[in-house]
């Protein structure tokens, strides 16, 4: 896996589980890793046990306004007001990685109650610090008037949301750990596991962790990406009913948001941790 990443001009960072029994593999899995959107997976999870637990009504509609959106993906990018069910939201939070579906489900399920949630999972080493309008408060107050688009990459690389010691952090261990709960119905009721499992399935993008399998594998996964950074979480599973968790994480010289060595390397990495149990 090392080498890999080296081809490819990044540091990685990797777990891999088998999701119903105890072999692992990785590498430096045990630290500190900055989650970038990957942080949507325990806001889905909140979501699916307070609709499961009769809290909320998964088709209570709620406005995204100009207001929540950053001009992204999804219904952050709309012009126009738009009107959706909780469990749209949830969606294309997970599905498309929308910002702005993001910080409109988290201020209805409450990021108190995700973080109590993670701490009564015992996963105390990943921390979220709010939503993406958090994320993209950090670095105005850091940087000021400065234009995004303008950033040099000296700036970019003192950024606190690219720190895991001052961000939305985890680490790769931990974020397997949630997905194997998940995926085993021990991370809330069975209702609520069975549908996050069923929105992440539906991840539109195939260019990073899926890219290390092929198409009789499923693979149901959340990215992450920022400045030099970029991410998958994922569980694969196989024909024979073998499920394994995987999370990779990068980190990269480059700072560009397009970067496909590196992304191609989250799917080989991926898929050597996962033959590595599998063997």
């Amino acid at each position: 896996m090392r080498e890999i990443f080296d081809a490819a001009g990044a540091r990685g960072f990797v777990h891999a589980r088998d999701v119903d029994a105890d072999a692992e593999t990785g590498l430096d899995p045990d630290e500190p890793v900055v989650l970038a959107s990957v942080f949507k997976i325990p806001i889905a999870l909140e979501y699916a046990r307070q609709a499961a637990a009769g809290e909320l009504d998964r088709t209570e509609r709620l406005t995204v306004t100009a207001a929540d959106k950053d001009g992204g993906i999804g219904v952050s990018g709309c012009a126009d007001d738009v009107s959706l069910t909780l469990r749209d939201l949830a969606h294309l939070m997970l599905t498309l990685s929308d910002n702005a579906a993001t910080d409109v489900l988290l201020r209805r399920v409450g990021l108190e109650r995700v973080q109590a949630t993670l701490a009564g999972l015992g996963l105390t080493r990943t921390r979220l610090i709010g939503g993406c309008a958090e994320l993209f408060d950090q670095i105005r107050a850091e940087l000021g008037d400065v234009d995004l688009e303008e950033l040099r990459d000296e700036q970019v690389r003192r950024l606190a949301v690219r720190d895991p010691e001052r961000t939305t952090s985890a680490t790769p261990r931990e974020t397997t750990t949630l997905l194997s709960m998940i995926w085993r119905d021990e991370a809330g009721p069975a209702e609520a596991c069975a549908e996050v499992r069923a929105i992440m399935s539906r991840q539109v993008w195939p260019h990073r962790l899926a890219s290390g399998f092929g198409d009789e594998v499923k693979v149901s996964g959340k990215t992450g990406t920022l400045w030099g950074v970029r991410n998958e979480a994922a569980v694969v599973e196989y024909p024979d009913g073998k499920r394994y968790a995987v999370a990779v994480f990068v980190r990269t010289a480059a700072l560009g948001f397009r970067h496909p060595a590196a992304d191609a390397a989250i799917g080989r990495a991926a898929r050597v941790a996962v033959d590595r149990l599998r063997a």
